[in-house]
């Protein structure tokens, strides 16, 4: 009997298998196949040191396929049937750092796009909280002030989505969605992609290589960062291209933090040269008690929850697995294969 084993009961509430999803992947088993649910607790998300618990350890020693938060090494390491993983998460980085699974012969797919209509909503939610000037309204709600006259200040700089120019960095599935929705807004949308010859996504008026990054920075009002963290995106957006967007810019980032210069970006803030920046992922997480950023009313600040989204997530999460268990029996290509020479 051929084992799968499902480990993605996250102690987060917003990322825990519901029993209803597992009893939808018990009750799909392909024939000549066990699938087994881990029921402890797996805190990869978390990034706790833990380590998996005995439940996962054990359950893995004779897989053949493993579901999970991307893999922790040890678990890796303990199942030597190991054919195929498939991540819940987009990214790729923590598991392909294991030189075993990098240099394997063992299949890696991600869930690349599955997360892309949550966080496409929260981009465009949060650049609105600046271009409405909704941190204006916060701070005057907090001192209890009526305060119109606030909202016609340079400082408070409010436009209309229609007026924005948008640069798209990593113009894949999650920018197609991010783009796909501020072009349905009327604003202008600009992607940048690794190989642009791979299209120009619904609603951008172009794409362009990550080669014209610098070129395309002094036109965007605002700039979103979905590309994947690799050796090219790593510190991307450095002092220097943050210091080419023009004055009242907009900087997102809901990719990896060390794609974005913090420091350079806090300053830039702090000077009044840019006007906001929407920030869900940060170079260190959690975001320590003493960042600046904390305290800076033109930064919106989430905990890397972008793409929470409890009950359609799970619905695209349980296709996708199906999906890609089917056609990996039938020895037929599988949706979201990492290229692991390129780490994404």
């Amino acid at each position: 009997m051929r084992r799968a084993v499902v480990d993605l009961r996250s102690p987060s509430p917003a990322f825990r298998l519901p029993d209803a999803v597992a009893d939808r992947l018990r009750a799909a088993a392909l024939p000549g196949w066990e699938l087994v649910v881990v029921g402890e607790e797996n805190d990869a998300l978390e990034g706790s040191p833990r380590g998996p618990g005995p439940e996962a350890m054990v359950a893995v020693a004779t897989a053949e396929v493993y579901f999970g938060w991307g893999m922790p090494a040890p678990l890796f390491h303990a199942a030597p049937q190991l054919r195929w993983v498939q991540s819940a998460l987009a990214g790729t980085g923590a598991l392909l750092a294991v030189p075993e699974m990098r240099d394997g012969p063992c299949l890696f797919t991600n869930a690349a796009g599955i997360y892309g209509p949550p966080i496409a909503e929260t981009v465009l939610a949060g650049v609105l909280h600046f271009t409405r000037a909704l941190d204006v309204a916060g701070s005057l709600q907090a001192e209890g002030r009526w305060d119109a006259a606030a909202f016609g200040t340079a400082a408070a700089m409010v436009r209309e989505v229609g007026e924005l120019r948008v640069l798209v960095v990593g113009a894949g599935g999650l920018g197609s969605e991010i783009g796909a929705r501020f072009a349905a807004l009327g604003a202008t949308v600009v992607g940048l992609r690794r190989v642009p010859s791979k299209g120009c996504p619904s609603g951008f008026v172009r794409v362009a290589g990550l080669d014209a990054l610098e070129t395309e920075l002094g036109g965007a009002d605002v700039v979103v960062l979905a590309a994947a963290l690799t050796g090219e995106t790593r510190d991307l957006l450095n002092a220097r291209r943050l210091a080419l967007l023009p004055p009242g810019a907009i900087v997102v980032n809901v990719s990896r933090g060390t794609m974005l210069d913090e420091t350079a970006l806090y300053e830039a803030l702090v000077s009044g040269r840019l006007r906001g920046a929407v920030l869900d992922v940060f170079a260190r997480e959690p975001l320590a008690p003493e960042s600046p950023l904390w305290q800076l009313r033109q930064v919106l600040v989430t905990p890397h929850v972008s793409g929470v989204s409890p009950r359609r997530l799970w619905e695209r999460l349980a296709a996708l697995f199906l999906g890609n268990w089917q056609a990996y029996a039938e020895g037929r290509p599988l949706r979201n294969l990492v290229d692991k020479a390129l780490g994404y």
